[in-house]
């Protein structure tokens, strides 16, 4: 199966997507590390043909939203394990949108509650592409971790946002997140 490219989501690319437990975001500085890092938990959204967003949840770094304010050059891909072999990538440029941003509660409204929500991160869609994904090996699905949603309980509010200090503010490069701004 050749790669084949597309301007916008097509129908079988938006059930393609919601039927994925898993996706992975790639971003890169100017100079620096690249990024490559798995997402689930339901937090993905597709807005639009030309847009898809997910509810960010808080990690070890946020280098994604560093990259993205530097350059905004971001890559999805998404991977079928199943039967039906497929890669589908999206490329664009990305953007986030955190808590203090006047876009918040609007964006912040097509999201479930999450635990650990730090900020929204959105593609707005250039291309699409696909391919074979022959080699991907077949995998099953067990279930989500509940690893984030107890650690965030235990640290609670104000850990959380001690955490996001100490640890989310610069990218592993010493770009600025731009977490806390105001």
């Amino acid at each position: 199966m050749m790669a084949r490219f597309y301007s916008a989501l097509e129908n079988s690319h938006t059930e393609f997507i919601q039927s994925q437990p898993i996706f992975f975001t790639a971003t890169a500085p100017q100079q620096g590390r690249i990024n490559l890092s798995p997402k689930g938990m339901g937090s993905l959204r597709i807005i639009s043909a030309q847009q898809i967003g997910y509810l960010d949840l808080t990690g070890s770094g946020n280098e994604t939203a560093a990259h993205l304010r530097e350059n905004g050059r971001f890559t999805l891909m998404f991977c079928s394990f199943d039967s039906d072999p497929l890669i589908l990538r999206l490329y664009g440029k990305g953007q986030v949108v955190r808590r203090q941003d006047p876009a918040w509660p609007e964006f912040r409204s097509l999201f479930p509650v999450l635990p650990g929500e730090r900020q929204i991160i959105l593609m707005n869609i250039e291309s699409v592409q696909t391919s074979c994904g022959y080699a991907v090996p077949l995998m099953k699905h067990i279930g989500e971790r509940d690893t984030l949603a107890r650690w965030v309980q235990k640290k609670g509010p104000t850990g959380l946002l001690d955490y996001w200090r100490e640890r989310n503010q610069t990218s592993i490069d010493g770009l600025n997140t731009g977490l806390l701004e105001d």
